[in-house]
């Protein structure tokens, strides 16, 4: 039993990245090429640089005949290449290089992101214009949808910091799009990129307004009043 433990841990494993099954099939390959390219993988990793269809075949449900027409689909496809290689005693051999299927694995992966990117972004868009409705309580104008539009694809301003203007807005009770448009113009002006920034400037000139309201009021005469809020409209 011990023996049979350390030849089966002798086997070792074979490590691929788990992209590969995810885009396989969107990189046009079948079960049967992903099979033989990870037979390829194992042999290259245990040393055998250059199997022959028979070897790969004998450890599929394939013939070799079936094998050699596989590997010419996957050189044809870009994902294994035949190259030169020499030996230390200046002998000439080829091998396989599967080199070309981990660049087009990260390019895929890369274009899924993008792909995820631009869909969270669409879902972004549409959620806002939603926020937008309830926060007005009606449907919004053509000429309001416009602005929003503006405010995405011109000033480039994220959903979450167009959201963030809105909610301001509504705290100061000035819901309306010439305000919430100069709250941008401000957060955009002082670098404001983030939730947390935008809190923070909010916050900062709070305190200055507070500090502010009657310079002129003594440690004697306190007072008690509500502090106003930030009227974007005055700057």
């Amino acid at each position: 039993m011990n023996e049979n433990m350390v030849k089966w841990v002798q086997e070792g494993n074979i490590s691929i990245p788990r992209a590969l099954l995810l885009y396989y099939k969107e990189m046009n390959m079948n079960e049967n090429e992903l099979v033989l390219l990870l037979h390829v993988i194992s042999f290259l990793e245990k040393g055998n640089d250059f199997p022959t269809p028979s070897e790969i075949s004998s450890r599929m449900t394939i013939s070799t005949s079936q094998c050699t027409e596989i590997l010419r689909k996957l050189i044809q496809k870009g994902f294994i290449q035949i190259e030169d290689g020499q030996s230390n005693d200046g002998i000439r051999f080829e091998k396989y290089s599967i080199e070309p299927l981990w660049h087009k694995l990260v390019n895929e992966f890369l274009r899924n992101q993008n792909d995820q990117r631009k869909d969270q972004q669409q879902k972004n868009e549409v959620d806002l214009y939603t926020v937008f409705e309830q926060e007005f309580g009606r449907p919004l104008s053509p000429f309001e949808c416009e602005t929003l539009a503006l405010w995405l694809d011109d000033d480039r301003h994220e959903p979450l910091i167009i959201k963030a203007a809105l909610r301001e807005a509504v705290i100061s009770g000035k819901l309306n799009f010439r305000y919430i448009d100069r709250i941008l113009f401000e957060w955009k002006k002082n670098g404001i990129k983030t939730i947390e920034q935008a809190k923070s400037y909010g916050n900062k000139f709070r305190q200055h307004s507070r500090q502010q309201i009657r310079p002129n009021e003594t440690e004697q005469a306190p007072r008690s009043e509500a502090v106003p809020f930030y009227n974007w409209l005055d700057q």
